[in-house]
């Protein structure tokens, strides 16, 4: 007999459970959508602060950039034997320059391409030299660099010739800021030797000025010599 009023008890309390269960779910799928709601407005306002900080520093490196000519000559990649396999680098060589008669070189070894090219830069950087130039277009005169199995000959040349040169060197005369110039690499194509001997020519480059306050004469008298060298080969 006991048994007959719980078992009543039972169908009454699950009927009447469940039309609540039923109202109660539909507000709780209301609350948790106005909770979701919720947490999207939060992230969406997280998101924009947190883009904002790079776009400003995005910014003032391309205005710093601006001011510098970069030039990514090659990369190479490099594989290194460990146990268990390779390993595998790349070396990068970039060449700076303000297009106004300094230029600089340099390389750099990373794990990644950009740490590679970042790497190079930086050393590029630091190691700018200034070359003087004639009439901010073309070298004074003609030169030979040398190093190791590299060698290239560098001419001056008249206006509207252009830049003459191919792989490397066409890289470097851009950078600095060459308009005319005759260039030829004899000996080896690897290019940091191409560059190494480049530079080694370009910083044997002088001004006219210094070499007649080193001789004790006028510029003129130097200008004419080389002017009328200049005829006679004509």
């Amino acid at each position: 007999m006991a048994r007959t009023p719980g078992g009543g008890a039972r169908p009454g309390g699950g009927a009447g459970a469940r039309p609540g269960g039923a109202g109660a779910r539909p507000g709780g799928g209301r609350s948790g959508g106005g909770g979701r709601s919720g947490g999207g407005e939060r992230s969406g306002r997280g998101r924009g602060d947190g883009d904002r900080p790079p776009r400003g520093a995005g910014g003032e490196r391309d205005r710093d950039e601006g001011e510098l000519v970069e030039k990514l000559v090659g990369i190479n990649r490099v594989a290194k034997v460990v146990k268990g396999g390779r390993r595998f680098g790349f070396a990068a060589i970039v060449v700076v320059g303000d297009s106004k008669g300094r230029v600089g070189y340099g390389a750099g070894k990373a794990r990644e391409v950009p740490e590679a090219i970042r790497k190079a830069t930086e050393q590029a950087r630091r190691a700018m030299i200034r070359v003087p130039l004639r009439e901010g277009r073309t070298l004074h005169h003609d030169v030979i660099g040398r190093y190791g199995a590299g060698e290239v000959i560098v001419r001056a040349a008249r206006p509207g010739t252009g830049i003459i040169a191919g792989g490397p060197m066409r890289a470097i005369f851009e950078a600095l800021g060459v308009h005319d110039v005759v260039a030829k690499s004899v000996g080896t194509s690897n290019p940091h030797n191409m560059i190494k001997a480049t530079f080694e020519a370009l910083t044997r480059s002088v001004n006219p000025r210094n070499v007649a306050a080193r001789r004790g004469r006028k510029v003129s008298e130097i200008l004419g010599r080389r002017e009328t060298a200049a005829e006679a080969r004509e």
